[in-house]
């Protein structure tokens, strides 16, 4: 039940952020973090998934720079008396198996594409971990 909350809770501060500006993935993590005092920082696995299910829903959008904006349409939703997310909180539930791990794991490349753009050398220094990584996703579809 905590993390149905968790995640209602994430998807609220995610338009609320973006109610007052444009930002990527991490700077919307960051300013979770921040506004939590430490208490909380959302995964890359939990962030981009539900960034990439609010622009599917057309409430943001993605620019050109890899920022996220509230939509028309996100606007709106956040004027209505519950917001975006309705009288009955979070819109469906975590996808399970493969298909949710999959969607982490986009998650968490969205985060390092973003980083990238924002500390090159802390992508540079994991560069062999990396590289491990991809080696090892490309031997499951070599199978």
């Amino acid at each position: 039940m905590w993390g149905m909350h968790r995640r209602r809770g994430l998807r609220m501060w995610v338009l609320s952020l973006l109610a007052r500006g444009p930002k990527n993935g991490a700077e919307i993590m960051n300013a979770i973090e921040e506004m939590s005092q430490g208490w909380w920082r959302p995964s890359p696995g939990s962030m981009y998934p539900l960034l990439e299910s609010l622009v599917q829903e057309g409430l943001i959008t993605r620019r050109d720079d890899g920022r996220y904006e509230l939509s028309s349409t996100g606007r709106q939703a956040m004027e209505m008396p519950w917001g975006p997310w309705g009288p009955w909180g979070m819109r469906g539930p975590h996808a399970p198996g493969v298909d949710g791990v999959l969607g982490e794991m986009g998650g968490y490349v969205s985060y390092l594409e973003d980083v990238a753009r924002s500390d090159r050398a802390g992508i540079d220094r994991n560069r062999e971990q990396i590289k491990g990584l991809a080696d090892r996703l490309s031997a499951l579809i070599r199978k």
